[in-house]
C-alpha cells in the first residue's frame, strides 16, 4: 500500500496549510490525474469525486496559529504527518511531493515534481487543493473585502490593498511579511 502525500497553501497570507494522503486501489485507473495547479477547476472537481469514490484518503491541516508558532515548513510537515496518520490503514511506503520528508517512522521518499509523476501524489494534490479552496471560499463570506473566493488567500494586489485598508483578520498569518509589517504600524 503506497500513499501519496501533497499539500496546498504554503504561500498564501491567510488560511491553513492543508495536506492530503491518498492510497489508490491497484485495480482502478483514474484518467486525467495531474498536478492540481495544471488542472482546471472543473477537472479538479470531477477528479476529486472519483478519488473520493475509490481511494483511501485523509485530509489534514495546520491553522494559521500553528503556522505562526512554528513556521510554514514545520506546519506543512505536521499537516502531512496528520494526513498519513489519519488514513484507516498504515501505508507500506509514502511518496511525498517535494524535496523534504516529515520526521516520521514511515518508509518514505521525497519526489520533486511528484504530483506530475505519481498518480497517488497527483490525487493527494487535488484533494488538498479542493479542500483548501472550499475553506477559503467559505471564509470569504465572513470577510468579503479580501477577495478570498478569487485569490484563496494569496497575496494578490486585491488582497494586499484590502489588508492595508482593513487590517488582518484572525485567518491571516501574522508571521508572513506583508501581515507582520502592518502589525508594526
Amino acid at each position: 500500500m503506497i500513499a501519496g502525500v501533497d499539500e496546498a497553501g504554503r504561500g498564501p497570507l491567510a488560511g491553513p496549510v492543508v495536506a492530503a494522503a491518498v492510497i489508490l486501489p491497484d485495480n482502478h485507473v483514474i484518467f486525467g490525474l495531474d498536478d492540481s495547479k495544471k488542472l482546471t477547476a472543473k477537472a479538479r472537481a470531477r477528479l476529486e469525486t472519483e478519488i473520493i469514490d475509490c481511494a483511501r484518503f485523509s485530509v489534514a491541516q495546520c491553522c494559521e496559529t500553528e503556522i505562526d508558532d512554528t513556521n510554514i515548513l514545520q506546519a506543512t510537515m505536521l499537516a502531512m504527518t496528520r494526513a498519513v496518520e489519519g488514513l484507516d490503514m498504515a501505508p507500506d511506503h509514502v511518496l511525498v511531493d517535494g524535496n523534504r520528508l516529515p520526521k516520521w517512522t514511515y518508509s518514505a521518499e521525497a519526489v520533486i515534481g511528484g504530483d506530475a509523476i505519481h498518480p497517488c501524489i497527483s490525487a493527494a494534490s487535488i484533494l488538498a487543493k479542493e479542500f483548501r479552496d472550499r475553506l477559503m471560499v467559505a471564509a470569504a463570506e465572513q470577510y468579503p473585502q479580501y477577495g478570498w473566493e478569487r485569490n484563496k488567500g494569496y497575496g494578490t494586489a486585491e488582497h494586499l490593498a484590502a489588508l492595508r485598508q482593513y487590517g488582518p483578520t484572525p485567518l491571516h498569518r501574522r508571521s508572513f511579511a506583508p501581515v507582520a509589517q502592518l502589525e508594526l504600524l
